[in-house]
């Protein structure tokens, strides 16, 4: 078992450390909980059901996975750019989304976001894990905080101007003029991204193992449980429950909220417990939360469901890749981590279209019931990471 993780730095050094990268995660954050947020609004505005904008939606994970296996090609190219050039291509793809007023507009548009989405994401991680080898610290679940924080920003903004009637266009031009500042703020003079493109060296295999497959998959499950929960939050409140617009948008950011106190919570934790103790509970945790939301009655009690789900799953996708980072090879560091992230995506990307799906078929509680089932095979997997990972 892994033993806790000593703290060295203070928070406020931590937070002037891992600025680059944070900013970057807010920026991100912005996107996806204002995108949550407005997806009732999309949805009237194509003028479709749950089945056919889960769809709509597939493009996105694709095109994500294709823009995280360039990024070891895109990272050297740009430098020290390509984190705030990530960034700004992320909030060209938001604007995007805005103006799609018809079905194939929106699945393009939404396939650039993913990829958008998936080269900032991989490039985000190994910058992390980078800092976290330089300085012996863990800052994954500081970073996700971040986004966390950005997603409720983003899903609160959106729920007030949704309330003044707001166009889409307008809705996403603000979402994407925001995120771009942000990214601005993400550069850093030695700011290059390195050890994401394989080399060998003397004594040194290239070879990763099953350490960054085993944890992509409990990545994945993360993944699909945070994002599937955030993007249909919205639409659950208001369509199952019968809320209101305004009701709505208190479902993605009640969810990102949790997250940001339960993984800032997590990062002092880990100075405590175990990483496997933590991903564990984490899991159990985030279980339970999906089964209430599935059962809730009412609004009040899908927030308390989603405060349950924010606080298990909050900590299960940081502290996988803090683990895959700290138990691989130091010269495999930063690909195992790109390669559990880009598994992982899987899930940030599948997770909404699968949910949707299964919303047409069977509802949307049994969708969350999904969920659940999904997050209970964490506590299988997660042992399997100290077994394949080397000896610290």
């Amino acid at each position: 078992m892994t033993a806790s993780i000593p703290q060295k730095y203070t928070f406020f050094t931590l937070v002037v450390l891992a600025r680059p990268a944070l900013t970057a995660f807010f920026a991100m954050g912005l996107v996806w909980g204002g995108f949550a947020a407005c997806l009732p609004q999309i949805k009237a505005a194509l003028n479709v059901h749950e089945g056919t904008l889960g769809l709509l939606m597939m493009g996105t994970p694709l095109a994500g996975v294709l823009a995280i296996a360039m990024a070891p090609v895109i990272a050297p190219l740009l430098g020290r750019f390509s984190l705030p050039l990530s960034v700004f291509f992320l909030a060209i793809a938001a604007s995007l989304v805005g103006l799609s007023h018809n079905l194939a507009v929106f699945a393009g548009a939404m396939m650039l976001l993913g990829a958008a989405t998936g080269n900032a994401d991989v490039l985000m991680n190994a910058r992390v894990s980078m800092m976290e080898n330089q300085t012996g610290t863990s800052l994954m679940n500081l970073s996700y905080a971040t986004y966390s924080l950005g997603m409720a920003v983003g899903a609160v903004l959106v729920g007030m101007v949704r309330m003044l009637e707001f166009s889409l266009s307008d809705i996403f031009a603000i979402i994407a003029i925001l995120t771009a500042l942000w990214g601005a703020l993400s550069y850093e003079e030695h700011g290059q991204i390195t050890g994401l493109s394989a080399s060998k060296t003397e004594g040194q295999s290239p070879n990763l193992g099953l350490l960054p497959y085993v944890g992509g998959f409990v990545v994945m499950i993360a993944f699909l449980s945070e994002n599937a929960t955030e993007s249909w939050s919205a639409l659950h409140i208001e369509q199952t429950l019968g809320g209101s617009a305004q009701e709505g948008s208190f479902g993605p950011a009640t969810l990102a909220l949790t997250m940001v106190v339960a993984r800032l919570a997590g990062q002092g934790l880990l100075t405590k417990i175990s990483e496997l103790k933590l991903l564990m509970a984490g899991a159990l945790i985030a279980a339970f939360g999906a089964l209430i939301v599935a059962t809730a009655q009412t609004a009040f009690a899908a927030y308390g469901g989603f405060v349950t789900v924010g606080v298990g799953a909050s900590v299960i996708s940081p502290t996988a890749l803090t683990m895959v980072g700290r138990l691989a090879t130091p010269h495999n560091r930063a690909r195992a981590v790109a390669r559990a992230t880009m598994l992982g995506y899987f899930g940030f990307f599948f997770g909404p279209p699968a949910v949707g799906l299964i919303a047409h078929l069977f509802g949307l509680r049994a969708a969350y019931l999904a969920t659940a089932f999904a997050l209970s095979m964490v506590i299988i997997l997660a042992p399997l990471l100290i077994k394949l990972g080397r000896k610290i």
